[in-house]
């Protein structure tokens, strides 16, 4: 059972019960009992009670489940623009995507003031004897404002240096990177050395 058709349930048993207890008040005056008293209090504090479960059944929201999503746990947010959770080390590269989600879909406005929130999984490599280094699993940003996830694609910045170009034809003729690399860094007045 789950907890909003529990708060059904519950408000709607205690509802009935302060309406029993209130009808039992009356009876309870008119033939001059001496537990009156009491009934009235009871009364009053079953019907506060089933008023109280009503209005946090009308203001719980259920937490979002991504079908896939692995349970992780957050080891920081700022509160403001940026939560990260800790992934294990056997941690399978399918659940990061619906694991971002759920996270995401979870967090709370409070503070944020509708900005947008980078959320992101990282898990521990070993580096050495007592040594790690974070390492980005997946990021998603949420829009708090819009209730959207918006995934961050990551681009591979690529380093002319370290392509390749022996097997390609370049306008029909064969491309050498040494000569043509240093042509161009020598108009712009800096020898292959310099960067190297």
């Amino acid at each position: 059972m789950s907890i909003s058709q529990f708060l059904q349930e519950v408000t709607t048993w205690l509802a009935w019960s302060g309406l029993g207890l209130g009808i039992l008040t009356i009876i309870a005056f008119l033939i001059k009992w001496g537990a009156k008293f009491r009934l009235v209090g009871a009364t009053i504090f079953t019907l506060l009670l089933s008023g109280s479960c009503w209005a946090f059944q009308q203001s719980y929201t259920p937490p979002v489940t991504v079908e896939g999503a692995m349970s992780i746990p957050v080891v920081y947010d700022n509160g403001g623009d940026l939560v990260v959770a800790q992934a294990t080390e056997d941690f399978p590269k399918e659940a990061i995507k619906p694991t971002l989600e759920q996270i995401a879909g979870n967090l709370k406005g409070g503070g944020r003031n509708g900005s947008n929130v980078t959320v992101r999984i990282r898990k521990l490599e070993a580096k050495g004897e007592g040594l790690s280094q974070p390492v980005i699993l997946g990021e998603v940003t949420r829009d708090s404002f819009n209730n959207v996830s918006i995934p961050i694609i990551k681009q591979k910045t690529i380093n002319p240096l370290e392509i390749d170009f022996s097997n390609d034809d370049i306008a029909g003729e064969q491309f050498n990177p040494e000569n043509d690399l240093s042509d161009l860094l020598d108009d712009n007045n800096m020898k292959i050395n310099d960067i190297n």
